[in-house]
């Protein structure tokens, strides 16, 4: 999936339309209703998932995942941002 966007810390995303996103044993499992698609997140994705159900920038995520986790700010914020262009490629978050 192309975008306009370029994804970065400021940036806001979401859970896109569509999605349908259930718990199984502590991870999330999720249909695209669209593609017909199903994708199955770990224990952090899930997580992740968990914090874009409502509208929020990814420094925000980064900084609730910095409270849980014992990880180096600058790792966290790299690896949201390629988790969240991952999702985002795969039409599973929206983005502004």
């Amino acid at each position: 999936m192309s975008s306009k966007h370029e994804i970065r810390l400021y940036t806001i995303v979401w859970h896109a339309e569509g999605i349908v996103a259930a718990d199984m044993d502590g991870e999330k499992v999720m249909l695209n209703i669209e593609k017909g698609k199903y994708y199955g997140l770990d224990g952090i994705g899930s997580r992740i998932w968990e914090l874009i159900e409502e509208p929020h920038s990814i420094q925000e995520v980064v900084t609730a995942l910095l409270k849980e986790y014992d990880v180096e700010e600058s790792i966290c914020q790299h690896d949201v941002l390629m988790y969240i262009k991952k999702l985002h490629e795969q039409g599973l978050v929206a983005v502004a």
